[in-house]
């Protein structure tokens, strides 16, 4: 019997919307109203039903949407224990909020998520004062079918990709390639042979002229490491089946 697909849509810049083949749908992370790359179309997709909001640190490209969401669609939210801290004290039911840490697995109605390091900042600009937020993270996504999607956030390649790769190989990879603030094309294709993966989809570039990694680069790094890794690349709003 064939494998019923994940769908992946790019909302823009690093948020993406994970349908499950068991119906779960997953916002990674919730930069959604206010995201100048977000088609209205995809915006008003997300807003339809989320069954979990997950964020991997707590720069406003990545939360700001997240506490209007959790509040208009119920959606559990997944965070670091400090930003999970801050999301409760902004008035986020205790029901709602999902704290955890770096190796916790937490279960989402069938999809497992599985909290891992990024290298990465993880300040909350909270009005103007600058919150603690602890450590920027990635999750690791196991679906009801067993296979497993690795959404990296906001990070550099690191050493402990491979140990990512050897713990959970997962098949698919969502990793930024912007640069400046995040990797750029040429890190993104050393992560992909550190994880092992089959598919890399590319996020975090292209909403400002500073992020100025491409999927061609992408490809093209890949191509000179002679890794064969498919390159997804979407367009804001875009689906992929995977």
């Amino acid at each position: 019997m064939a494998e019923a697909p994940m769908r992946l849509t790019w909302i823009g810049h690093g948020t993406f919307l994970l349908e499950t083949p068991g119906g779960r749908r997953l916002l990674l992370d919730a930069w959604v109203e206010h995201n100048p790359a977000a088609p209205q179309a995809a915006k008003a997709r997300v807003a339809e039903r989320l069954d979990a909001i997950l964020i991997t640190h707590a720069h406003g490209d990545h939360i700001q949407d997240a506490l209007s969401l959790a509040r208009a669609t119920g959606a559990r939210v997944v965070a670091i224990f400090e930003t999970a801290a801050w999301l409760r004290a902004k008035g986020l039911p205790d029901a709602q909020v999902v704290d955890g840490n770096h190796g916790g697995t937490v279960d989402l109605g069938g999809v497992r998520a599985t909290m891992v390091p990024a290298v990465h900042s993880c300040g909350i600009l909270d009005g103007e004062t600058m919150v603690y937020g602890g450590e920027a993270a990635g999750y690791v996504l196991t679906l009801e079918d067993g296979r497993r999607l690795y959404h990296a956030g906001d990070t550099m390649v690191f050493g402990d990709m491979r140990l990512i790769g050897e713990l959970w190989r997962p098949e698919i990879a969502v990793l930024p390639i912007g640069g400046h603030y995040t990797m750029d094309p040429e890190q993104a294709a050393y992560a992909a042979g550190l994880l092992g993966v089959r598919t890399v989809v590319p996020g975090h570039f292209g909403t400002f002229p500073l992020l100025a990694g491409t999927p061609e680069a992408l490809r093209h790094a890949l191509a000179a490491r002679g890794l064969g890794v498919a390159v997804h690349a979407l367009r804001p709003g875009e689906t992929a089946s995977l």
